[in-house]
C-alpha cells in the first residue's frame, strides 16, 4: 500500500519513519523547503529533532500530486488546517482512500470533530473511511523508538485493522476501536486538562494536586463524552486516561508547557503576547466552554481554564475557587 504523510512536522515525521521502519511505501509531503531538504539529504528533521538520525530510506517532497496514487493519506497538520488540506487533496485522489487523522481537537468555527470535517471535505468517491490514529504519544519519543501504544479508531472496522497492521511493530503497538465520538472527544478535552496541569505546576503545587486534577479531569471527559454518545469504557483506555496522563505529566506537551508559563506568571498576558506555537488546548477550552454551556454540562476545570485564557482570571484564584466549590459525593 502507498502511504502519503501530509505534514513534515514532528508527528508526521515520526509516523512516516514508523512506516519506513516497517518497509512500507511511504513519503512525506511538506511545504517547508528546508525541512524537506533536511530529511532527504541529511536524514534529519533538525528543527524538531536536533540530534536524531532518521531512517535513511525516508523521503519527502514538496509536490502535492504525490497523493494521486495513494491508498492511505495521513493528515499530520493542526486542526485549523484539516479542512483546507482536505479540499486541496480531494480533486487529486484517484480512488477510495483511507484518510488517517492524528489531530486532536475541533474545527475552530463549526466545532466539528476532525472525522466529521474530513467526511464533509472529501468526496465519497475518494473516501474509503476516516481512521483516527490517536492516544498517549509524543513524537519526540516515537522517533527514537520508545515503546508506545495508541489506538486506530474508525467506524470502518476493516480499515481500522489495516491501519493497525500497517503501523504496528516492535516499538509501536496499535489497538483498534470503534468509539469515534468518545475517543475524539477524549483526546481533545485532555489538552485543556494539560493546560490546567501546567498551571498548577507553575503555581508550585505538586503530586497531590496533580493526582486530583487528573482524576477529576477524567470525570469531566467522561461527563462530556457520554453526553454526546461516547462509551464510558473508552475513557479508561488509551484515548481516555492514557492520553490524559501523558499530556498532563510530560515536558514534551505543548499544552502543559503553556500552562506552566501561565501558572509561573500567575497571569495569562505574557503567554498570549509571546506564544508562537500551536497549543490546541487554547482553542479547545473556548469550544468546550461554549458547548458545555449550551448543553448544561458541568465542566468546572475546563471552565476555570477558559476563564484564565479568555477572561483574564488569576490562576491562583481559579485554583482556590475549585477547592471551595460546594461539597459533594465523588460519583
Amino acid at each position: 500500500m502507498k502511504s502519503v504523510i501530509i505534514g513534515s512536522g514532528s508527528w508526521g515525521t515520526a509516523l512516516a519513519q514508523v512506516l519506513q521502519d516497517n518497509h512500507q511505501d511511504v513519503i512525506i509531503y511538506g511545504i517547508d523547503e528546508n525541512q524537506v531538504r533536511d530529511i532527504n539529504e541529511n536524514h534529519r528533521n533538525s528543527i524538531f529533532f536536533e540530534d536524531v538520525e532518521l531512517n535513511p530510506e525516508l523521503k519527502a517532497t514538496m509536490d502535492i500530486n504525490v497523493v494521486k496514487e495513494a491508498d492511505i493519506v495521513l493528515l499530520a497538520v493542526p486542526t485549523f488546517a484539516i479542512e483546507s488540506i482536505c479540499q486541496q487533496i480531494d480533486p487529486l485522489l484517484s480512488k477510495k482512500t483511507i484518510i488517517i487523522n492524528v489531530a486532536k481537537g475541533f474545527h475552530p468555527e463549526t466545532n466539528e470533530r476532525m472525522s466529521e470535517v474530513i467526511r464533509r471535505s472529501i468526496s465519497q468517491d475518494h473516501l474509503s473511511s476516516v481512521v483516527s490514529l490517536i492516544g498517549p504519544s509524543h513524537a519526540e519519543e516515537v522517533v527514537i523508538r520508545q515503546l508506545t501504544s495508541i489506538d486506530s479508531v474508525s467506524l470502518n472496522v476493516d480499515d481500522a485493522t489495516k491501519v493497525q497492521e500497517l503501523f504496528s511493530n516492535q516499538y509501536l503497538r496499535i489497538y483498534t476501536g470503534c468509539d469515534e465520538v468518545g475517543s475524539e472527544l477524549g483526546v481533545a478535552i485532555k489538552n485543556v486538562m494539560a493546560i490546567a496541569s501546567g498551571i498548577i505546576a507553575g503555581l508550585g503545587y505538586q503530586d497531590n494536586t496533580r493526582a486530583a486534577l487528573i482524576t477529576r479531569g477524567l470525570q469531566e471527559m467522561i461527563r462530556f463524552g457520554t453526553h454526546f454518545g461516547g462509551n464510558p469504557q473508552t475513557y479508561i483506555g488509551l484515548t481516555g486516561v492514557g492520553d490524559l496522563i501523558v499530556t498532563c505529566t510530560s515536558v514534551h506537551s505543548r499544552n502543559f508547557e503553556a500552562g506552566y508559563k501561565i501558572g509561573k506568571e500567575n497571569d495569562v498576558t505574557d503567554f498570549l503576547a509571546t506564544n508562537k506555537k500551536t497549543v490546541e488546548g487554547v482553542r479547545t477550552a473556548k469550544i468546550v466552554h461554549n458547548i458545555a454551556t449550551e448543553n448544561n454540562i458541568d465542566m468546572p476545570i475546563c471552565e476555570e481554564v477558559y476563564q484564565i485564557l479568555y477572561q483574564g482570571k488569576e490562576p491562583r484564584t481559579c485554583a482556590n475557587d475549585l477547592m471551595l466549590r460546594e461539597l459533594k459525593q465523588e460519583f
